[in-house]
């Protein structure tokens, strides 16, 4: 969905006119009428309040199939329905209970708009799969998802609880709860981190975006899978072990799989299809990757400047319009024979090849007190967890392009930031070193962290030790956001035996080949620049490599002529 601030729109219009034309085109499809109400009480989140009430009311204009009344909250239809926080929009509250506690106007606007579509076409949207776990449900379910406007993997989560409310409506209840909004609420669950998952007021919590079959078992059994695992109570399916139970996802034969919806993966799809390669791509969290985490990207042509969001918003579009991209499908294993086995969360895939983008994961500091204070004051995305701090004090830990981002970001949230980094000059870029001098953030040179002090619920500080004398200070901060780089998600690719090289990345030579015949690799996972436009470009060559090599396996012997010479293919 189109970001619904910094656009004009018509004085009679909330929404601009080009979401309004998206709008009207998707409601299209509405079947059953569906009733928004709103409830709010004066002097409490009016700028949030009055923002709802005007979004809702034009989506109420472009179609005959929504409703929309606003209620105080003090009237007896509150007390009918029990809400109690202002404000509160409910999806058709008469049927189930479906709401959304403060303004759906950042990225949970998407989500808030498909649970109107699917409560329109009275379906739930879960898998078969999910519908199955979810059947033996007996007991009553509150599942609140605390949410940032700018957390890209919240709609995920906040959907999965919508489609167990619209599933089992007499037994589960969901709530996207925005967490500056409802500030009492967030420090009861003491949310550091979104999404964060409360269920049953804490009988069991969760943090991140899950697989849908995932969540849905953890809401049941009250445990994580983890501890499902243990006992022995985890499902098949979510256990790696194949057979029955797979949904609508059915084992199938393909010619490519691609690991990864980033760049990478994302390009290298379009290009394989356009080649004629029946394609999927699995994607076991959102797509976009780390670019879907950057505030901002400015050095991508085209662009002067663009939400890394967004970017990759555009381009997922572009690349659904040839192949599939399965969300939150993650592969748990690729094993060679006769051909690839992918074995994913949800199905066995049989490939000719596969092309990993599994990018890269957040370099961890570790120190003490990392783990333990993680999402409470520790965090990795100020995309995700930068909303939380306004008006706070925290760190920012690093000194390269990221950590600066990061820096920037956070102040124009309205964040107090130091950096700490420990050289005496930065890594980043000069545009941004610029920007971080011109915005007066103080740096701490020279400087490691040693840890991260808490009170047993939330971080409260660092621990500093000064690399040139061992000098030790102490900083007082709400929070700490580590951006000290990232590690190659190398698990797929070691399984596979590739090659890596010295600097821990898969080796592969120009061609994006690894060292394992039909296995390739592109993106941040083989390491060199790790910018976007290489990433964009290593993904078409491997594409066009795959494709190559289909059709003429280098790896397999051509038949011995008479003359008793051998040679491969070409």
């Amino acid at each position: 969905m189109t970001p619904l601030f910094g656009k004009k729109t018509e004085p009679d219009w909330f929404l601009p006119e080009d979401v309004r034309k998206q709008l009207k085109e998707t409601f299209a499809d509405l079947k059953n009428p569906v009733a928004l109400e709103l409830f709010a009480k004066a002097g409490v989140n009016d700028e949030f309040s009055d923002y709802t009430a005007k979004f809702a009311t034009d989506l109420s204009r472009l179609t005959d199939k929504i409703t929309f009344a606003r209620h105080e909250l003090s009237s007896d239809r509150a007390k009918e329905l029990g809400v109690t926080a202002s404000p509160t929009l409910c999806v058709n509250p008469d049927k189930c209970h479906v709401r959304f506690l403060g303004a759906p106007l950042g990225e949970e606007g998407k989500s808030f708009i498909t649970a109107i579509f699917l409560a329109s076409l009275a379906t739930s949207g879960l898998s078969e799969t999910s519908l199955s776990i979810l059947e033996p449900l007996e007991e009553e379910r509150l599942v609140q998802v605390f949410v940032s406007p700018t957390c890209p993997y919240c709609p995920g989560q906040v959907m999965h609880a919508v489609k167990c409310a619209l599933a089992r409506p007499k037994l589960v209840r969901a709530e996207c709860v925005e967490m500056s909004e409802n500030p009492e609420l967030a420090e009861r669950y003491n949310v550091g981190s979104v999404p964060h998952t409360v269920i049953n007021e804490g009988a069991h919590t969760g943090l991140g975006l899950m697989p849908e079959e995932r969540f849905v078992a953890e809401m049941v059994h009250l445990a994580s899978a983890e501890e499902l695992k243990k006992e022995g109570a985890l499902p098949d399916f979510l256990d790696g072990k194949t057979g029955a139970g797979y949904g609508s996802i059915e084992p199938g034969e393909v010619d490519l799989v691609i690991v990864g919806a980033g760049p990478a993966g994302l390009t290298a799809g379009i290009y394989a299809v356009r080649a004629g390669l029946k394609a999927v791509i699995l994607e076991k969290s959102i797509v976009g990757g780390q670019v879907a985490l950057t505030p901002v990207v400015e050095n991508y042509p085209g662009f002067a400047s663009v939400p890394g969001k967004q970017l990759m918003d555009i381009m997922s579009e572009h690349a659904r319009q040839y192949i599939p991209v399965h969300e939150g499908e993650e592969v748990e294993g690729i094993e060679r024979g006769e051909s690839l086995t992918v074995t994913t969360s949800r199905g066995v895939y049989t490939a000719k090849t596969v092309i990993l983008t599994t990018g890269a994961a957040y370099r961890q500091l570790g120190a003490p007190g990392e783990d333990v204070y993680f999402g409470r004051g520790v965090n990795y995305c100020a995309s995700c967890d930068g909303y939380l701090y306004k008006g706070k004090k925290v760190a920012v830990i690093g000194g390269g392009n990221t950590a600066l981002t990061d820096a920037l970001h956070l102040k124009h949230l309205g964040v107090e930031v130091t950096i700490i980094h420990r050289r005496d000059e930065f890594r980043a870029q000069v545009p941004l070193r610029e920007s971080v001098e011109r915005e007066g953030i103080p740096i701490i040179w020279n400087t490691v962290v040693e840890e991260i002090m808490g009170d047993g619920k939330r971080a409260t500080g660092l621990r500093l030790r000064n690399v040139r004398d061992d000098a030790t200070s102490e900083l007082a901060v709400d929070g700490a956001f580590v951006a000290i780089g990232q590690v190659a998600a190398t698990e797929l690719a070691k399984s596979l035996g590739t090659d890596l090289n010295e600097s821990g990345f898969v080796a592969v030579d120009s061609a994006m080949r690894t060292s394992v015949p039909g296995v390739y690799a592109a993106g941040d996972l083989v390491g060199g620049l790790q910018q976007i436009v290489t990433a964009i470009g290593e993904g078409s060559v491997a594409a066009m490599s795959a494709f190559e090599d289909i059709s003429h396996p280098r790896w397999k012997k051509a038949p011995t002529p008479a003359n008793g010479s051998n040679t491969e293919n070409a």
